[in-house]
């Protein structure tokens, strides 16, 4: 894997600047800053209810931002752009569940995007798609509907429909949820491979530490106690952080977890 980090002036393609997200009357979290560098698998981590998935809508456009801004290959994310679709192009996503069609065929799963932001003939966006589920080795279930495919099959066609418009960065929502140690380790080898060969950009929203042992660059690390980024580095770092809730949590240490964050939401 690329050690992004022993770059010498790696190019910054997403700003997160000063960010807070609420719903209603709750805050999330307020005033989250990073940046995220071209070619780099970038993992956004933390427990339950740190913001991790509202994080994530928000790059996509999908939830508003409360203060703050993201820019996300130069352009501003706002509500007048979240679905335009020269912004929409330049990225892919894969929702948690796969958000699959049901009564549509694999193959049709990943052709929507061409045919929904393209004017290729439908044989081309058919070879089209059928060269990213070859990407993915499922070429052989194309033809199948969702519901015919175990859970991690749904997963990677799911992330080979996110690759259909050839974007430069993917954005995944817990890619390894549901799933058996073996087939996540499968898909995390799978992410590791597109962003070595095609050098796509990864963020990855996940709590899966075995995942971000295994092939994170950086981790931005949120906190439900303190309501904002509590760290930020590479995993390896992050074992000995010098904050103890995160250095508990990379550890999975639950006890000195629980204890570091009943500190913070005494302090907060």
């Amino acid at each position: 894997m690329p050690d992004i980090t022993s770059q010498s002036s790696p190019e910054v393609i997403i700003v997160v600047d000063n960010v807070s997200a609420s719903y209603g009357e709750e805050v999330v979290f307020r005033n989250v800053t990073f940046s995220v560098r071209r070619g780099e698998i970038f993992f956004i981590a933390g427990n339950s209810g740190g913001g991790k998935s509202t994080l994530l809508r928000q790059l996509i456009g999908l939830h508003p931002i409360s203060s703050g801004n993201i820019t996300i290959l130069g352009k501003a994310v706002t509500p007048d752009n979240a679905s335009d679709p020269a912004r929409t192009r330049a990225f892919g996503v894969a929702f948690q569940g796969g958000a699959l069609f049901g009564s549509r065929t694999i193959l049709e799963n990943v052709a929507l995007p061409l045919e929904q932001f393209t004017r290729l003939p439908r044989h081309l966006t058919n070879m089209a798609a059928l060269t990213k589920l070859r990407l993915v080795c499922l070429e052989h279930a194309a033809n199948k509907l969702p519901a015919e495919l175990s859970g991690g099959m749904q997963k990677r066609a799911a992330l080979a429909r996110s690759l259909a418009l050839d974007p430069q960065v993917v954005f995944l929502d817990e890619p390894s949820a549901g799933l058996d140690p073996l087939t996540s380790s499968s898909l995390d080898k799978l992410i590791a491979e597109l962003n070595s060969v095609l050098g796509i950009t990864f963020v990855v929203v996940s709590h899966e530490l075995a995942s971000i042992d295994s092939i994170a660059h950086r981790v931005a690390v949120l906190n439900n106690a303190a309501k904002t980024l509590v760290a930020l580095d590479a995993p390896s770092a992050l074992r000995d952080a010098p904050d103890l809730w995160v250095r508990a949590f990379f550890r999975r240490d639950d006890t000195a977890a629980a204890a570091a964050l009943a500190e913070q939401g005494a302090s907060s």
